[in-house]
């Protein structure tokens, strides 16, 4: 792809936008691990981050973007991580898995509640927790009786000033408050009744600046919104100046393409595609993907690693995301504890880098950890998601939606639904304010 009419950026851009002079150094970074062959630049990308924020390190960080936009891949880098579908199907390695499947799609009703109240509930619960450090949660969790985690975090646990959110306890809550992580899955259900399962790209960016403002939008999702409305179209608003390509955000987006194509991992995955290729590239595409077919194989089957497997038979086997997640089976294989197997995620992902704490490969891998050491119980997997750090209330959420869809509304107890009331809210215009079971029949609904 040609970047050149990419390069006439508009004055007041990066004040509306990200910043992206400001988060340089994440370019930086992320280009590296792509494998772009910049690394000779490293002290001017670090000289550029240390400078105040005004016009003059705007410009340079422009510069720097064309460098980005036209370095080559080095010779010696050994993954093969496309962007485009037909590239990302060529490089997967197929997974034969055994299905269940019912009879009709009524039949899945309670896996949806599941997997509807699971999203929320694990959303819910790690909500507080999000942007704590694991050294610093950790000491709140045991302070307050809750280590290991097992329970929601309420307002008689906040003893001292910390980095714990207060506006979003559970035992204070009147319906599931708003949340990205939760916006998302019902913006899905919006775009899916407006344009159908043949949605495209466009369609997506467009509904986004149809049904949310912009304030509702982070980091890669920010990027792509204002990218859209300065007039770039996908797979454009993915790459111009979106140094968040691969983070977190478009693998919380993924669940309701996966909650409508039960036992099809692969139609749920190219619909994931087609929404995250809009805002993330590579493996910020793949971590979407990943979710989409889990949750469709979730529902036809009650096997762990049949759910995990079917997820990974949908993203390239050349990939950094693939061979980090397959390197933490094979520890759990060996009979690695649950202990060894997160220090290892910390080990390897520093969580006081936000880089690295809110990338896709970092949080995958304790959704798959939680999925693995939680066997299937559903209060226990949420909480292990949680109380590890990094991107709590993604982490809880996709974790709750899995084992939700994989044990049906049952296995959710009563202490974990009580906070929604039945209801969840969002920013989503026109469904303000959802009632939970109406979401449920919508989704049936749009089943094939």
């Amino acid at each position: 792809m040609s970047y050149d009419k990419m390069y006439d950026l508009r004055p007041d851009y990066n004040a509306v936008c990200n910043a992206y002079y400001a988060f340089i150094s994440v370019e930086y970074r992320q280009s590296v691990e792509e494998g772009l062959d910049i690394e000779q630049y490293k002290d001017v990308f670090m000289a550029v981050q240390g400078m105040p924020n005004n016009e003059y390190k705007a410009e340079l960080a422009n510069t720097l973007f064309k460098l980005v936009a036209n370095a080559k891949t080095r010779e010696d880098y050994k993954y093969k991580e496309p962007s485009t579908l037909e590239e990302i199907k060529a490089l997967r390695k197929p997974y034969e898995l055994k299905m269940n499947v019912p009879e009709n799609k009524y039949e899945l009703k309670d896996r949806i509640a599941g997997a509807w109240y699971g999203r929320i509930c694990g959303c819910l619960l790690g909500k507080p927790a999000e942007g704590a450090k694991q050294d610093e949660l950790t000491k709140f969790l045991k302070d307050s009786d809750n280590y290991p985690m097992h329970r929601y975090i309420c307002r008689d646990d906040i003893k001292y000033k910390s980095s714990i959110r207060t506006t979003c306890l559970a035992d204070e809550m009147e319906f599931a408050k708003w949340d990205d992580d939760t916006n998302y899955v019902v913006l899905a259900q919006v775009l899916i009744r407006k344009f159908g399962r043949d949605f495209s790209p466009q369609d997506v960016i467009q509904l986004w600046t149809e049904r949310q403002s912009s304030p509702s939008y982070f980091t890669a999702e920010k990027a792509a919104y204002i990218n859209f409305m300065e007039g770039y179209q996908p797979p454009v608003t993915a790459i111009y100046q979106n140094p968040y390509r691969e983070w977190i955000g478009a693998q919380i987006r993924g669940d309701y393409f996966g909650y409508i194509n039960p036992g099809n991992p692969e139609l749920a995955a190219e619909m994931a595609f087609r929404d995250a290729s809009i805002s993330h590239v590579k493996n910020g595409i793949y971590g979407e993907m990943f979710v989409a077919a889990m949750l469709a194989c979730a529902a036809v089957t009650d096997n762990i690693k049949d759910v995990i497997y079917g997820g990974l038979a949908q993203i390239p086997a050349t990939s950094r995301l693939y061979e980090s997640i397959m390197r933490l089976i094979e520890r759990y294989d060996e009979g690695v504890t649950k202990e060894e197997a997160f220090a290892d995620i910390h080990a390897h992902w520093n969580d006081k880098n936000a880089h690295e704490w809110c990338h896709t490969i970092s949080n995958a891998l304790v959704v798959v950890a939680s999925l693995l050491y939680g066997e299937g119980d559903f209060g226990k997997s949420i909480c292990m998601s949680v109380e590890t750090g990094f991107d709590t209330d993604c982490n809880g959420a996709t974790v709750g939606s899995i084992v939700g869809m994989m044990g049906g509304e049952g296995c959710i107890d009563e202490v974990w639904k009580k906070p929604t009331h039945g209801y969840l809210e969002t920013t989503v215009f026109g469904v303000t304010m959802c009632k939970i079971s109406d979401i449920i029949d919508k989704t049936i609904e749009h089943m094939e």
